[in-house]
């Protein structure tokens, strides 16, 4: 279906005034919440108003925005890591190499050194300590990216390969895309272990998707809390909003965290998003909402730059 010609006069006065160094990390405590659908709708959203964005999805394990953004891919890049490739003709047992790392990743075994690469997090140490010489760099390929265009919205993806699970490192691969020449959003992997700590650090905001069900609440109180150790300004958007109750509301308001916009538990959305479509182009009636987000996030934006001033 072609979508229906839109026009965001309105959106188009304050997105001029947004901070073209901004970055928003799109989040959730949990999967399933809706995070990559506020993500996708957002980044086409400011695209269409004007602005220059850059969209990232850092769920690397699991990346689906390019199911909806339908990018045209102009570039491919291995990502390759270094571990440790122990020479043993020169290796003299000493032991050093496995002092110095702090992940166990190599260890010395009577005579034997034994390097185990899943663990190895790439930071040179044995080779440089090692006396005799002996480590050596090989090359380990953890995953691709992927960068091309989405009408008006660069496009950056990272895909994890299959049975590797370094994928911090090839977050902070596909995080190296961000320039201070547009609007950046991040497409951030669910819950609140390392992928996910890689992907929010050093962003302007994060948005947590949540939706309001016991679960969504549980795995958001562990997000708030994560977010809240790395100092990082946030903000609740409320998915599927009237589906459970208001405990969700409730928490945020004791909290003092800003429910920045609900969006209602809709069953065309829920259609859309099953064929690959776009809240903003086939249901524009919502944009209001996504007017009223970007709203609150220019008023993020200001306070961003004044403090970068300060």
């Amino acid at each position: 279906m072609k979508p229906p010609n839109r026009t965001f006069s309105l959106a188009s006065v304050w997105v001029n005034k947004m901070a073209e160094n901004f970055t928003v990390a799109i989040a959730s405590g949990k999967g399933g919440t809706g995070k990559t659908t506020i993500a996708v709708n957002l980044a086409r959203f400011l695209a269409d108003s004007a602005k220059k964005v850059r969209y990232l999805d850092c769920d690397v394990e699991e990346p689906n925005g390019h199911i909806f953004l339908k990018p045209n891919l102009v570039s491919r890049e291995n990502v390759v890591v270094h571990v440790p490739q122990v020479n043993q003709d020169k290796c003299i047992a000493c032991g050093e190499c496995g002092k110095i790392c702090q992940f166990n990743a190599i260890v010395c075994v009577k005579e034997h050194v034994l390097t185990f690469e899943q663990l190895c997090h790439s930071c040179g140490g044995c080779r440089r300590v090692c006396p005799a010489d002996a480590i050596d760099d090989k090359p380990v390929e953890i995953g691709v990216i992927e960068t091309g265009n989405a009408g008006q919205i660069k496009f950056v993806s990272g895909k994890l390969s299959i049975g590797n699970i370094r994928a911090p490192k090839l977050i902070s691969c596909v995080k190296k895309n961000i320039t201070g020449d547009c609007v950046t959003v991040i497409d951030v992997p669910p819950g609140t272990a390392c992928p996910t700590v890689e992907a929010v650090k050093n962003t302007d905001y994060v948005l947590m998707v949540t939706e309001p069900t016991p679960f969504g609440l549980n795995d958001l109180k562990l997000a708030v809390e994560m977010v809240r150790l790395l100092n990082i300004p946030f903000g609740v958007l409320i998915n599927r909003y009237g589906l459970g109750d208001d405990r969700v509301e409730e928490y945020c308001r004791d909290e003092n965290i800003d429910v920045v916009m609900k969006l209602p538990d809709d069953r065309r959305i829920a259609e859309a998003y099953s064929e690959g479509g776009m809240i903003v182009d086939i249901l524009p009636e919502y944009t209001g909402l996504f007017t009223r987000l970007c709203d609150y996030l220019e008023g993020v934006t200001e306070k961003h730059n004044e403090k970068r001033r300060v």
